[in-house]
């Protein structure tokens, strides 16, 4: 990457962002000229130690190995960051192949079924003040773009206690989510299962992994502190 995308993605001065980006530089953890930089292996170990620090991760993946192998399917658990979700962790069904977002992968919020389950856990008027803030693009010819709209469905979704979104985010992909909370109700993540619409109907989202994410949101909570 080069300093100028750095400085337009960061919103920073390139002085500053120059600066930043030599003393990771020094940690080892960039490599580069004064022009272009890029990620060494190093950053890794930043990552698999927040994994492995993480209390949501540790409690979680046992059962969700357990909703993955029952479900027949990828299920997968992500967090909120700003206006995105952030996949930190995976269970895959005991099959040769199946599909899924890896560890890392970010998505916008608004248009994913784990990002409009952890939206849910905002008061109306901070989660509308959020919705106003937020860069709403379709990602295809289905993605709810309206923001009234999206507000009505995250609340909806409140209401529900899961969220199903139908190839908002991807065409052809489908999705239902939970949101995870803690002992005390605090919603801290959520989990979803999903699958491709010509593989996997609405009906049996609803009817056979629904009660999958309910049952591991009930066994984890009071696991959660």
């Amino acid at each position: 990457m080069t300093l100028s995308k750095a400085a337009e993605l960061t919103g920073l001065a390139r002085a500053t962002v120059r600066r930043i980006l030599l003393t990771l530089k020094a940690s080892g953890l960039v490599h580069g000229d004064d022009r272009l930089f890029s990620l060494t292996p190093r950053v890794l170990l930043l990552a698999s130690s927040y994994l492995a620090s993480n209390q949501i991760n540790s409690v979680m993946q046992p059962l969700m190995d357990a909703t993955a192998t029952e479900a027949r399917e990828v299920c997968s658990l992500a967090v909120l960051d700003g206006d995105e979700v952030v996949f930190i962790a995976r269970a895959t069904p005991t099959r040769m192949f199946s599909t899924g977002l890896e560890i890392g992968y970010r998505l916008p919020a608004f248009c994913t079924s784990v990002g409009r389950a952890l939206l849910s856990r905002m008061p109306d008027d901070q989660l509308g003040e959020a919705i106003a803030r937020m860069s709403v693009t379709a990602m295809t010819s289905t993605t709810v773009t309206d923001k009234q709209a999206l507000l009505e469905t995250i609340i909806a979704a409140r209401s529900d206690g899961y969220s199903l979104v139908d190839g908002e985010a991807e065409h052809g992909f489908r999705s239902i989510s939970v949101p995870i909370r803690r002992y005390d109700g605090g919603i801290v993540a959520a989990a979803n299962i999903g699958g491709h619409v010509d593989r996997i109907g609405v009906d049996e989202m609803k009817e056979r992994f629904l009660p999958l994410l309910q049952k591991l949101a009930a066994t984890v909570q009071p696991l959660l502190v």
